[in-house]
């Protein structure tokens, strides 16, 4: 007997021994896994040089965390434990809470520190997360600007409001909690006895209870308090902000209720030292009673029978507030609006004092030509481009030349031996930017390159070519080797035959990672990667730097946390290094007055999608920083740009060795600097209907306008047409600049392409200088019918002449792809000019430039270059050639007059209605397209791009020979 009882109790020690183990050793994994994951986030920070920014965090972090978590367990405990203390000791309960007892009694005493440290830890990682909030308050500055209500400066309500909410939000939880728990442990132990309708409360009980009520109570007296000032950032009224409703009744009644509930709280202590509950229980009826009629009901009233009938009259003031702040919050302030009285009538010579706009039109879209980049630039497989092209400039030989750039980024998908080897050592970079001119093509229809090749040649000079950091880098690449190591890194293809064993190799020597130089940091990053190999090759050496968060959007998020990035990063070749260019935006949504919308929705268009659950709100926002990440080393440079920015004023304070001077930006690289697309996407969304100046006029809405939808995008998805950025001078300025444009037409004719006309044009300076960022909003006259895109685009689909050749073009094996429609304001008017591609339907096809569609007016010309069709429309004589602007045609100086084949007294595109078909002519000149349609067929098959280029030449000038055999 005794040996069993001995071997069971070995047993059961043996089990206990190896459970304590299991335990240590989980524990130990699981404290390993979060030493891993917080030792790689220091030495990522400590290599980048931002690693005050991730120390910052975490010290706000865990000082929020503590606060939080000590504030609720400290209460919580303190609640149970003073309820348990003063309970009566001799008190003879029920059975029923007898059994509560011995069920919960041999748990007491973990149940009072185990309860309080549980909802402590849930408070403390909710408070850490406000981390910002906190930062912001105590590193405040002001704006220099008083709401019209209060007259208190902006700050108090993107500071200091926010911060004084959040305090007493979470100390009303913590408070009602603990009450809670008050509660059922004086029930449990016979504080509060329940008979019948009779209820019975101890001294003690009573005491502890109406103090926490009054506690309770009068923080929410508080809470109402503030919640006066949060009616100027309220959105659910006419405009964003107070309007009369709330300043009439809304927050006098809050006042009001907020007195009420101090009494009430004064009203539960009196309750404490009498013992009487019928004055706190009167007092908190009345509360609700008057919360119901002050501040509902009333507040009904007043809108149903006073403002609804007068209502344009009662609100213009509030109106007129919102319209004044909402400029401010979007930097609408100092727009330019100029009355536009366009002309619709083409004459002879009309465009000759805007020839240097007309020259740099760009014909080359950034959003159909990357195919072409791609089939003529990828070289290898193992490179791609994105699938948007950037718009950018250059100077060329003493002239600024609008650039459509692209960068030669990794596929690893491409390379044909998918191995963790190949992937993580070989294949690690990219190679060169190829970059094509934004206003010329080559004859056949390809982009006219100013850099290409591999290696890189062209107009940019000489640079560090290697993209070891962009927007489609791998998500983690081992670099960097021993001085007197063979390199193995795959760095461009040379030779005859271009295979990857001939391929140039490179070995990175650059500061791009944390260097993997003990076994502790191979098992960090080889658990955080989940890659045995990381720590088991020996191709791993103390020299090699692992290179990850490689996304010029990412890096820059990590190092600026408190910063909205632009969607649209780009590169720039500057001072011999390839760079991404970043815009941040420093946002709030608590500026008093200023409307409140959602950036994402804002920003939406063709080219940049809607996301499903946006959760961005703002009413402010600010280019505050211009952000660089080099493409070679990853390394993140921040330049403070918007310096009088009280937003970025304040988180300066937070992080002071992150920002650097806008003054210290080389010249190169201020010259690539340009005004941001979100933001000016921001503006334009606000400007649709706070263009007005009237708060009666904004009130009918009879003046609202609409972006137009995208004329070459989706008829049963339609999305907003993009702005686009162009070289050109707005008819208020002096000079041509880099701007970006977009158009508006009458909100009521949004839904109707098709009739849209005209109503206003934005545009951006986005040259850094002066006049960065000067808006320029051309208003046109209401009588006048100045055809929008949507308009125009309708009249070049119906157009006989267009219509006939479009089909032509559209004929089996190839297809036709019209680009961006682009408005330009020169000539008195607007000019539409749009690009017309033609792709076979082949594998390896691309697109073509073959055609370029423009519209002035009414009128409509459809040639082979520009030049051609602006001389169509302006009767020969356009004036805008200026010498040089054949050069989109291959580089041929056409000189002035080059539309004379059919101008002919019609320019309106139906050149030809009354000649002689030739029947004969027209047969053969079909019989010749399907040829060259065979030719360019067979010769894309065998991959050989000159014969395929030749006979698309041959294409054209069959379909040229249809054309004038049919008249």
């Amino acid at each position: 007997m005794t040996s069993a009882s001995s071997t069971a109790d070995t047993r059961s020690r043996g089990r206990s021994t190896i459970a304590i183990v299991i335990a240590i050793l989980a524990v130990l994994v699981v404290g390993f896994l979060a030493f891993a994951y917080l030792y790689a986030d220091v030495l990522w920070f400590d290599q980048l040089g931002y690693l005050s920014v991730l120390t910052t965090q975490w010290w706000a972090m865990a000082v929020m965390f503590l606060v939080g978590f000590a504030a609720m367990a400290i209460a919580m405990w303190a609640s149970i434990y003073i309820a348990f203390r003063s309970r009566p000791l001799y008190q003879k309960l029920n059975s029923q809470l007898d059994r509560y007892q011995q069920v919960i009694e041999p748990l007491r005493r973990l149940a009072m520190i185990g309860i309080p440290v549980l909802l402590g830890l849930f408070v403390g990682v909710s408070t850490a997360a406000r981390w910002t909030t906190v930062l912001q308050y105590l590193n405040r500055t002001e704006f220099g600007t008083t709401d019209p209500q209060f007259g208190f400066d902006v700050s108090f309500f993107v500071y200091e409001l926010p911060f004084y909410r959040g305090i007493v939000a979470y100390a009303s939880a913590i408070v009602l909690i603990s009450g809670i728990a008050a509660i059922a442990t004086h029930y449990l132990y016979g504080g509060i006895r329940i008979n019948g309708r009779e209820v019975r409360v101890t001294r003690a009980a009573r005491i502890q209870i109406a103090i926490t009520a009054a506690v309770y109570v009068a923080l929410q007296a508080v809470s109402i308090w503030l919640d006066q000032y949060a009616t100027l950032t309220d959105d659910t009224g006419a405009v964003t902000g107070a309007t009369y409703t709330d300043v009439n009744a809304g927050i006098p009644g809050r006042a009001i209720l907020a007195g009420i509930a101090a009494f009430v709280a004064v009203l539960f202590v009196v309750t404490a030292a009498i013992g009487r509950w019928r004055l706190p229980l009167i007092g908190t009826a009345l509360l609700i009673v008057s919360a119901l009629v002050i501040g509902t009901i009333y507040p009904a009233i007043v809108q149903r029978f006073t403002v609804d009938p007068n209502a344009k009259q009662l609100e213009a003031e509030y109106i007129q507030r919102s319209l004044d702040a909402t400029r401010a919050g979007y930097n609408l302030q100092n727009i330019d609006v100029v009355n536009y009285d366009a002309v619709t009538t083409a004459t002879a010579g009309q465009l000759r004092e805007d020839a240097q706009t007309t020259a740099s039109i760009r014909i080359l879209d950034p959003a159909i030509v990357s195919p072409t980049f791609r089939q003529l630039e990828r070289v290898k497989q193992y490179y791609q481009f994105q699938t948007h092209l950037d718009v950018d400039r250059y100077d060329v030989n003493g002239s600024t030349q609008d650039t459509v750039i692209a960068v030669r980024e990794l596929n690893q998908a491409g390379q044909s031996n998918q191995s963790w080897y190949n992937n993580t050592l070989v294949y690690t970079h990219g190679y060169g930017v190829v970059a094509a001119y934004g206003n010329k093509r080559a004859a056949d229809g390809t982009p006219e390159f100013l850099e290409s090749g591999i290696p890189s040649t062209g107009e940019l000079g000489e640079y560090e070519p290697r993209v070891y950091f962009g927007e489609n880098s791998p998500e983690y690449s081992i670099v960097g080797a021993p001085k007197d190591s063979t390199p193995i890194e795959i760095d461009y293809p040379r030779g005859g035959d271009q295979s990857d064993a001939n391929a140039a190799t490179f070995t990175f020597d650059g500061d791009g990672g944390p260097v993997l130089d003990d076994v502790v940091k191979k098992l960090v990053y080889a658990l955080k990667f989940q890659s045995a190999d990381l720590l088991l090759s020996d191709a791993v050496t103390s020299d090699s730097q692992i290179l990850y968060n490689r996304d010029p959007l990412e890096r820059v998020q990590k190092v600026a946390p408190y910063l909205t990035l632009d969607t649209d990063t780009y590169p720039a070749v500057v001072d011999g290094r390839l760079v991404w260019i970043v815009d941040g935006y420093t946002t709030t949504a608590d500026y008093p007055y200023s409307s409140i919308q959602q950036l994402s929705s804002m920003i939406a268009d063709t080219d940049t999608p809607s996301p499903d659950y946006p959760l961005d709100d703002i009413n402010y926002i600010r280019n505050s920083v211009k952000a660089t990440v080099d493409a070679y080393d990853g390394h993140v440079t921040l330049y403070a740009w918007d310096t009088e920015d009280p937003l970025l004023k304040t988180w300066q304070k937070i992080f002071p060795t992150t920002l650097k001077s806008a003054s210290e930006m080389s010249d190169e690289l201020t010259a690539h600097v340009r005004y941001p697309a979100d933001l000016f996407k921001a503006q334009r969304a606000i400007l649709q209907t706070y263009h007005v100046d009237d708060a009666g006029t904004f009130y009918s809405g009879d003046d609202a306008w609409a972006t137009p939808n995208d004329p070459t995008g989706s008829t049963s998805s339609p999305t907003t047409q993009p702005p686009y950025y162009l070289t050109m001078q707005m008819p208020d300025a002096d000079t041509p600049s880099f701007s970006i444009y977009s158009t508006y037409i009458p909100q009521k004719q949004a839904t109707d392409a098709g009739q849209s006309v005209l109503t206003g044009y934005l545009s951006a300076n986005a040259d850094a200088g002066p006049d960065y960022g000067k808006l320029t909003l051309l208003t046109l006259p209401t009588q006048d019918t100045v055809p929008g895109p949507g308009q125009v685009q309708s009249n070049f689909n119906s157009n006989a002449r267009v219509a006939s050749e479009l089909n032509l073009l559209n004929q089996q094996g190839s297809k036709v792809t019209l680009g961006n429609l682009l408005t330009v304001p020169v000539g008195g008017g607007l000019l539409y000019v749009q690009p017309v591609y033609v792709a076979s339907t082949g594998e390896t096809s691309y697109p073509l430039l073959r055609k370029v569609l423009v519209a002035f007016g009414d009128q409509v010309a459809f040639e082979d270059t520009l030049d051609e069709a602006l001389d169509a429309i302006f009767g020969g004589d356009s004036g805008a050639n200026g010498g040089d602007a054949g050069a989109e045609g291959g580089g041929t100086d056409t000189g002035g007059d080059t539309g004379g084949t059919d101008t002919g007294g019609d320019t309106g595109g139906d050149t030809g209605s009354g000649s002689t078909v030739d029947d004969a002519a027209l047969q053969q000149a079909l019989k010749d397209y399907q040829q060259a349609l065979a030719d360019r067929t067979a010769a894309y098959a065998e991959g050989d791009l000159v014969a395929a280029a030749e006979a698309d030449q041959r294409m054209q000038t069959a379909v040229e020979a249809a054309i004038a055999a049919a008249g």
